[in-house]
C-alpha cells in the first residue's frame, strides 16, 4: 500500500486492495470510524452513525469474498448519505426540527442499488434544512465547517457529503443538487461531484424540495470514483415516474476510450464577468490552457439568458417547495406541538416549531407566486424563461461537446459572512442553476488553490443523458493533476 492514509485513499484504490486481499472492509471500516470520530467535533459533517450496523456490513462484505461471492467493485466500501435520502431503519431528518424523531421505514432505491453492490453504510450527513441554502448553515442540527478552514463554510446544501469526503471521514458520499447542493459545495471542499441528467437516478425516496430540479448524485476524490459511484446507482425506476429508461453505459471504461476527434469545449461568455473572483478565474483559465494543450477546441459561446436564471430558479423552486412541504402538518409523521389544542392549532404550531427560518421564507415565497393573482405574472413567466434557457443549452451543444466555467464566483467564505445577506447567498449558486433548470448533467472538479490554501472548483456541463462524455471529458484533466490529493491538516 502506499504512503496515503486509508481514509483518503481514492474507491479506486479501495477497490483494488479489497479485490487482491491485502486489505479486509472490516479493517477499512474501523479505520474510517477512527477517522471520523478523531475529526468530527470540528468538521460536524454528521447528524448521525451507526458503529455496530456498518460493522456488521463490513464483515457480511469480507464473508461474501471469502466464499468467492463478491457483489463488484464497490463491495465492502464505506459510503454516506446525506440525511434526505431513506435508509431503512435508520434517522432521516432533512436536518430538520420537523423530522427530528423520525426513523425510516424503508430504503431509497439509490440505497438499495447500493446495497446491491456490497457498500457499507456509515452515517447520515448534515445539510441545510430541506436542502435550502448554499452554506450548511441552515441545518437545524448544527453548522458543518470546511475541512480546508474550519472558520469558513464546506458550501450547501451537500455541505456535510463535501465535508465528511474532504475530511477523510468517508471515501464516497451522495447528495442531492436541486440548483448546484452538490457541485458548489464539492467546489468548496476541493472534491469532485457530479449532477447527473435529470431522470438518470430514481430519485424514490428523496425527500422532496423542489421536484422538478431534484437530482441525487455521487462524491469522490477522482472522477474515476463517481463514475465507478454513478454506475452502480443509475438507470430507471418504476416507483419514480420522473426516471428515464436510457441505456446506462460502462462509465469507468468510457474514461479512457480512444475519441475519433479532439474535444470542442465551449466557453460560455456570461460566466466570466463580474462577481468573478481573480484567483478563482485565474485557476479556471489554467484549466483551459490544459485543455488547449490536449488538443481541444476551445470556442466561446453565449448563453444569453442566463442573467435571468437566478430570478426563474428561486421562483420556480420555491413554488414546488410550498407544495411538497405541505405534508409536514404535525398529523401523519414529525413534529407535533405539545401547545395545540385544536385542528388547526396543529397544523400552526407544529411547523412554526418545526421549521427554521429559511425553510419558512421559502414557502412564503412559493406560496405566494403561486397565489391567484399573481401565478401568471411570476410562476408562469419562470416557466417561460426555463424554457430559453434550456433552449440557450441546446444551440450551445450544437457547436460543442462540453461546456466549461468556474463553479462558484468566489472561494469558501466565513461563517455568517453572507447570513444576513439572502441575495449574497443565492448568488453563491450562479454558475450552477442553469444546470438543473435545463435537466442538464454537469460536473464539478479541483482546479487549484487560492493562496489562502482554499479550493476552486471547474465545471464541466454536457448534454443530456451524456454522462459517459462528460465524465471522459472531465477525466482528461482529473487525472493530469494532482489536486484530489491536497487534503486538509487536520
Amino acid at each position: 500500500m502506499s504512503d496515503t492514509p486509508l481514509h483518503f485513499k481514492t474507491v479506486a484504490e479501495l477497490s483494488s486492495l479489497l479485490a487482491n486481499g491485502s486489505l479486509t472492509s472490516v479493517a477499512l471500516t474501523e479505520a474510517v470510524i477512527t477517522r471520523t470520530l478523531a475529526v468530527e467535533d470540528r468538521v460536524q459533517a454528521f447528524n448521525s452513525h451507526d458503529r455496530e450496523s456498518a460493522l456488521n456490513q463490513a464483515k457480511a462484505s469480507d464473508a461474501r469474498r471469502a466464499a468467492g461471492r463478491s457483489l463488484g467493485p464497490l463491495d465492502g466500501i464505506p459510503i454516506g448519505l446525506k440525511d434526505v435520502i431513506a435508509v431503512r431503519d435508520q434517522p432521516l431528518t432533512a436536518s430538520s426540527k420537523i423530522l427530528a424523531n423520525f426513523v425510516s421505514p424503508y430504503d431509497a432505491t439509490v440505497t438499495t442499488r447500493l446495497r446491491d453492490a456490497g457498500m457499507v453504510f456509515w452515517g447520515r450527513l448534515n445539510m441545510d434544512e430541506f436542502a435550502m441554502g448554499s452554506s450548511t448553515e441552515n441545518s437545524a442540527t448544527r453548522i458543518t465547517a470546511n475541512p480546508h478552514d474550519l472558520t469558513r463554510i464546506p458550501g450547501g446544501s451537500s455541505g456535510g457529503s463535501a465535508a465528511a469526503l474532504a475530511a477523510g471521514q468517508l471515501p464516497a458520499t451522495l447528495g442531492s443538487d436541486t440548483g448546484g447542493s452538490i457541485r458548489q459545495p464539492a467546489a468548496l471542499c476541493g472534491v469532485v461531484g457530479l449532477k447527473p441528467t435529470y431522470g438518470r437516478i430514481s430519485r424514490y425516496g428523496l425527500i422532496a424540495y423542489a421536484s422538478s430540479l431534484d437530482q441525487i448524485g455521487p462524491f469522490g476524490r477522482t472522477v474515476e470514483d463517481v463514475a465507478m459511484l454513478l454506475q452502480a446507482i443509475a438507470g430507471a425506476d418504476d416507483r419514480d415516474s420522473t426516471s428515464f429508461d436510457a441505456p446506462v453505459p460502462d462509465y469507468r471504461a468510457a474514461l479512457s476510450a480512444p475519441r475519433e476527434r479532439p474535444w470542442r469545449i465551449g466557453i460560455p461568455k456570461e460566466y466570466f464577468g463580474a462577481g468573478l473572483d481573480p484567483e478563482v478565474a485565474t485557476a479556471v483559465q489554467n484549466a483551459i490552457a490544459h485543455y488547449r494543450s490536449l488538443g481541444a477546441e476551445i470556442r466561446e459561446i453565449s448563453l444569453p439568458h442566463t442573467e435571468y436564471a437566478l430570478a426563474a430558479y428561486y421562483i420556480i423552486a420555491t413554488a414546488e417547495a410550498s407544495s411538497n412541504l405541505a405534508r409536514f402538518d404535525g398529523v401523519r409523521y414529525g413534529h407535533r406541538s405539545r401547545e395545540a389544542e385544536t385542528l388547526l392549532d396543529i397544523y400552526f404550531k407544529s411547523r412554526a416549531e418545526g421549521f427554521g427560518s429559511e425553510v419558512k421564507l421559502r414557502i412564503i415565497l412559493g406560496t405566494y407566486v403561486l397565489s391567484s393573482g399573481y401565478y401568471d405574472a411570476y410562476y408562469g413567466r419562470a416557466q417561460k424563461v426555463r424554457t430559453l434557457i434550456r433552449q440557450d443549452f441546446t444551440r450551445a451543444f450544437g457547436e460543442v461537446d462540453v461546456i466549461l466555467t468556474p463553479t462558484a464566483p468566489t472561494p469558501a467564505f466565513k461563517r455568517g459572512e453572507k447570513s444576513a445577506d439572502p441575495l449574497a447567498m443565492y448568488l453563491a449558486d450562479i454558475y450552477t442553476i442553469g444546470v438543473n433548470l435545463a435537466g442538464l448533467p454537469a460536473i464539478s472538479m479541483p482546479c487549484g488553490f487560492t493562496t489562502a490554501g482554499l479550493p476552486i472548483g471547474l465545471q464541466l456541463i454536457g448534454r443530456p443523458f451524456a454522462e459517459a462524455d462528460l465524465l471522459a471529458a472531465a477525466h482528461a484533466y482529473d487525472h493530469a493533476n494532482d489536486w484530489s490529493k491536497h487534503t486538509p491538516n487536520l
